[in-house]
């Protein structure tokens, strides 16, 4: 009796609780263009954190939003990414004020070598999308991307 009480107690420890992880939401955005991605929106610490690491690519009609609770100089980093990118951030109204273009995968054996990107102004959001993107469909400084946040 008391091996399964300690088989319960583990299981119970490895289980994720309420089921499956929840995944990030997923919504669509639509750059100056006027070209639509589907966008995963990354709220949470860790979802940020993530962002694309480990990903083999980012198809061409996606993309990534960072929301954060205050505008700030929110630092991006290419650990562990596999592709380079280009990276918007936006003010609170949604304009773009800062771009970084075709960021490369950091190659560092050593974490503290991996460069972090900044805006040079606050930012309340980012938005990463394929190298070259940003360019193509005319995300420049001063233009405003379109998006509703999920409730």
């Amino acid at each position: 009796m008391r091996a399964l009480a300690s088989v319960v107690l583990v299981s119970l420890l490895v289980l994720p609780c309420g089921g499956a992880a929840a995944r990030p939401a997923v919504i669509p955005l639509t750059l100056p263009s006027g070209k639509v991605l589907q966008t995963e929106v990354m709220v949470k610490d860790e979802d940020r954190a993530m962002g694309l690491m480990f990903r083999p690519s980012l198809p061409l009609d996606h993309g990534m939003l960072f929301l954060f609770e205050q505008p700030d100089f929110h630092g991006i980093w290419m650990k562990n990414c596999k592709f380079p990118i280009d990276i918007l951030w936006l003010d609170e109204e949604k304009k773009v004020v800062h771009v970084d273009e075709a960021v490369p995968p950091c190659t560092a054996k050593e974490d503290k070598n991996c460069p972090v990107y900044y805006p040079l102004r606050r930012a309340s959001y980012v938005v990463e999308l394929n190298s070259g993107q940003a360019r193509r469909e005319k995300a420049v400084v001063g233009s405003s991307i379109k998006f509703l946040l999920p409730e």
